[in-house]
């Protein structure tokens, strides 16, 4: 697909403005990358939530830039026509100097468009930094994985007023620091609301109601192949089909009863 087609940043914000909803989904390959992109898909985040989806982790916090790397380029190998916004991962981006030195590669070696960097106010001056150097940034807000500690897990943020106007603060200040995007993770829907009025950059939400300006989920949570109960998610799949354990369960017995390969997979 020519590149001029490809959606931009200015793009989401025009979606924004005109009131059509963003949609991202969290992939880690080619072969998801392009299925999404059939669908319709408008971001394809390469998220460190691969760490728990792909490594079995219990947290992103084991996530190394050589794997964000690997996945990046993986991703951009299937993209024609959506937006990349790579995560930076944990302690990648603890100084100006590093931040910079970690957003380059996403850039130069995986070719994305925007990286995403979780924290507050104290990530202004990075932000600003990166985005002068010609590296746009995506803000994450609410629930933030890589603070899993701090936070006592993974909890919902922003329940209470203090720490909802300190969110709201925050993203403000992000917002003229330079921060292109927000994501909202696992914040109450009146806040997300809220900041999706009062931000002139695009809201997008997981776990934080429908009044955001676009919506993320993790692609195999979309598809039933994650493990576990994820509240804020939703399998998509059509419910007269198989899931993919039923499929999965079928090819075992297919090749226990010799019923796979058949004719149509072998040589003749």
């Amino acid at each position: 697909m020519n590149a001029a087609r490809r959606i931009r940043l200015p793009t989401l914000q025009g979606m924004k403005e005109a009131g059509e909803k963003i949609a991202c989904l969290a992939v880690y390959d080619a072969s998801v990358a392009r299925l999404s992109e059939a669908a319709g898909v408008d971001v394809l985040l390469i998220g460190d939530s691969l760490g728990m989806v792909l490594q079995g982790a219990d947290s992103t916090l084991r996530v190394q830039m050589t794997d964000m790397v690997y996945h990046a380029r993986c991703v951009a190998a299937g993209r024609s026509r959506a937006l990349l916004l790579a995560d930076m991962p944990f302690m990648s981006y603890s100084t100006e100097a590093q931040a910079v030195g970690n957003a380059a590669r996403l850039f130069s070696e995986a070719g994305v468009d925007a990286v995403k960097m979780e924290g507050g106010r104290e990530l202004c001056p990075i932000v600003s930094r990166l985005v002068a150097q010609g590296m746009p940034v995506c803000a994450h807000l609410g629930l933030m994985p890589q603070f899993v500690h701090r936070m006592g897990g993974h909890q919902a943020q922003g329940l209470e007023a203090q720490q909802a106007g300190r969110i709201s603060e925050d993203a403000l200040l992000l917002q003229e620091a330079g921060a292109s995007l927000l994501v909202l993770e696992c914040v109450p829907a009146p806040l997300a609301a809220t900041l999706r009025q009062r931000l002139r950059i695009p809201v997008i939400g997981i776990g934080a109601g429908v009044d955001c300006d676009g919506q993320v989920l993790v692609a195999y949570d979309v598809l039933g192949l994650s493990s576990g109960y994820r509240r804020f998610s939703r399998v998509f799949l059509c419910p007269s089909g198989p899931t993919p354990a039923e499929a999965l369960s079928a090819y075992v017995t297919a090749v226990r009863q010799g019923q796979f390969p058949g004719p149509e997979q072998s040589l003749p």
